[in-house]
């Protein structure tokens, strides 16, 4: 049963845009984390964004001023804009969303955090 699901994923010119979603599903804790990974071919899962259960984003250094994270609780709904693509942004992402955390959400870029996570969506970055 799937519980979290992206979407907004494909195939853009060097500097362009895309806007991902991540649908959650029957996941219902009351303090939960959020985060967008993503993982290039040959390469590890590494985080990017991260909303903490109290609205805080982060970011990777590596995509500052570019990626924002964003989330809608009524539509069940994680996004992420991703503006001034470049080839090095080409990778499969994932959102992941903790399990119910009323202290905290750890280490955010780390993958072992996270409970659940969608199947991903491809993003494609061409020159």
């Amino acid at each position: 049963q799937r519980q979290l699901m992206e979407s907004g994923g494909g195939s853009v010119e060097t500097g362009g845009s895309l806007s991902l979603s991540c649908k959650y599903f029957d996941v219902t804790p009351r303090a939960y984390c959020m985060a967008w990974f993503r993982q290039a071919a040959g390469k590890e899962r590494e985080g990017v964004a991260h909303m903490s259960i109290f609205g805080t984003a982060t970011y990777a250094d590596s995509v500052k001023g570019r990626f924002t994270i964003d989330k809608d609780a009524a539509k069940r709904t994680l996004y992420l804009q991703i503006d001034s693509l470049a080839a090095e942004d080409t990778a499969v992402y994932y959102c992941a969303m903790t399990s119910n955390r009323p202290f905290g959400c750890g280490v955010w870029d780390r993958a072992d955090e996270y409970d659940y996570w969608g199947q991903g969506t491809q993003v494609t970055v061409s020159s």
